[in-house]
C-alpha cells in the first residue's frame, strides 16, 4: 500500500506555551487537508501555506530505501510572523514518544516564526507502551539499541530530504543556513550523532553526521550506553549547542538508570566553546514531555514556556550574534533557574554587535 505524502487530519488547537502567549498574540493552528497521492510523483505539489495563522501539517512518508515508515508532524509559521526565509529546527522525541509529543515546543517556536519538524521514530515510538506489558521489557530493550540508533539518526535526515526535495512546497522558503537539529532524551543523542558524535567499532569511526545542520538544541542527554570514553565520542561535535536539564533529571528505565550528572558530563565533553547550558530548579525527566501536571507539578508549565522561549532565544544567539535576547531570557526566567545558563562564546564578527555592559 502507498502512504501518501500528507493526509487529511482534523482541525488541531493550540495548547501549552504558545496558547499561554508565548509572543502574545493568538495561536491559532489548523490542518492544511490535502487529498491522499498530492505530492507524488506527476501530481501537482500543495501549495505553500500563506495563512495568518500558523498551519500543522501531518506527513506519512516512507523511506522505500529502508522499506521504514516515517511519520512527520510539521509546525509551519504564520505568514505574518515570517519576514524572510524560515528558520527550520528538526525534532527527534524520546523513547516511546511520537510526532505528536512536544507539541509546545513546536506550537510555540512556529508562533514567532521558526518551522519544527517533529520526526517520529516507529522502532522507538509510542507503540512501545501497546501489546503485552509482560514483554515491556524487552520492547524497551529492542528500542534502544544500537541499531535502533542509527536508524533514528537516518529517519532525521530523510524527513529533512522529504521537506528540501524540489517538488516540496516548503523548499523554497526554508532557509539554509539555519537549519536546526533538536531532541529530547534519546532524541537528544540522535540530535549529537547527527551533528558530530561517533563511535569506533572494528576499529574504525562510526558517525552520522548531516552537515546540513548548523546548530543544536540537546535537552536531557543520556549518555552513550556501553561507551567508555565520552570526550572521544564528542570530540567531532563543532556546531553551537544548547544543553538544556534540571536539578531532577534523573532516567530511570530498566537497564537505562542515568543521574543528572550525566546531563553535565555531556555537555562538558562537546570540545567547542560555543555552547550553552540551562538547568531548571526541580522538574523531572519527563517535564520536557507533554506529560500531565504530574510530571513536576506547577513547574511543568513554566518549565516548558521557559524551554521554548530560551530556544528561540538561542537562535538569535548562534544566527546573528545578538546576545541580548538570551540575557534577557535570564532575567526573565532566574526564579526557576538553579544557575545563570553557563557564558557562551559569540562570534561578533557575524554581525557587529557587542555585549551589553
Amino acid at each position: 500500500m502507498t502512504i501518501s505524502d500528507a493526509t487529511p487530519s482534523r482541525p488541531i488547537t493550540a495548547t501549552g506555551a504558545a496558547a499561554r502567549g508565548l509572543d502574545r498574540r493568538r495561536f491559532g493552528a489548523m490542518v492544511l487537508t490535502a487529498g491522499a497521492g498530492s505530492l507524488l510523483p506527476g501530481r501537482t505539489a500543495l501549495a505553500l501555506p500563506a495563512s495568518d495563522e500558523a498551519q500543522v501539517i501531518d506527513f506519512e512518508w516512507v523511506d522505500t530505501a529502508r522499506d521504514r515508515v516515517v511519520p512527520a508532524r510539521l509546525y509551519w509559521p504564520a505568514a505574518s510572523t515570517r519576514t524572510g526565509p524560515v528558520p527550520l529546527v528538526v525534532f527527534s522525541h524520546g523513547l516511546g514518544g511520537s510526532r505528536k509529543s512536544y507539541s509546545y515546543l513546536g506550537e510555540g517556536w512556529s508562533a514567532r516564526g521558526v518551522a519544527s519538524l517533529h520526526i517520529q521514530h516507529v522502532g522507538s515510538d509510542e507503540t512501545l507502551w501497546q501489546g503485552n506489558p509482560l514483554m515491556l521489557l524487552d520492547r524497551l530493550g529492542g528500542a534502544a539499541d544500537e541499531r535502533e540508533a542509527i536508524a533514528r539518526t537516518r529517519d532525521v535526515s530523510f524527513g529533512l530530504d522529504r521537506l528540501l526535495r524540489r517538488d516540496s512546497p516548503f523548499q523554497a522558503a526554508i532557509d539554509r543556513r539555519r537549519i536546526v537539529a533538536a531532541g529530547h532524551s534519546f532524541g537528544a543523542n540522535t540530535t549529537l550523532l547527527l551533528t558530530g558524535a561517533q563511535v569506533i567499532r572494528d576499529g574504525q569511526p562510526l558517525g552520522f553526521r548531516d552537515p546540513r545542520f548548523t546548530a543544536s538544541i540537546v535537552i536531557s542527554a543520556p549518555p552513550f550506553y556501553g561507551e567508555t570514553d565520552l570526550a572521544a565520542v564528542l570530540a567531532s561535535v563543532d556546531v553551537p549547542t544548547l544543553h538544556i536539564t534540571t536539578t531532577e533529571d534523573t532516567i530511570r528505565i530498566p537497564g537505562r538508570y542515568s543521574p543528572v550528572q550525566d546531563r553535565i558530563d555531556v555537555y562538558a565533553a562537546i570540545p567547542t566553546p560555543r555552547k550553552a547550558l540551562v538547568v531548571f530548579q526541580g522538574g523531572p525527566h519527563n517535564v520536557f514531555t507533554d506529560r500531565s501536571l504530574r510530571n513536576g507539578g506547577p513547574l511543568n508549565p513554566l518549565v516548558k514556556r521557559a524551554t521554548a522561549e530560551v530556544g528561540l532565544a538561542f537562535l538569535d544567539l548562534v544566527h546573528t550574534s545578538d546576545p541580548a535576547p538570551l540575557e534577557d531570557w535570564s532575567a526573565t526566567w532566574k526564579p526557576i533557574l538553579a544557575a545563570a545558563p553557563t557564558p557562551f562564546q559569540v562570534d561578533t564578527r557575524r554581525s557587529g554587535r557587542k555585549r551589553r555592559a
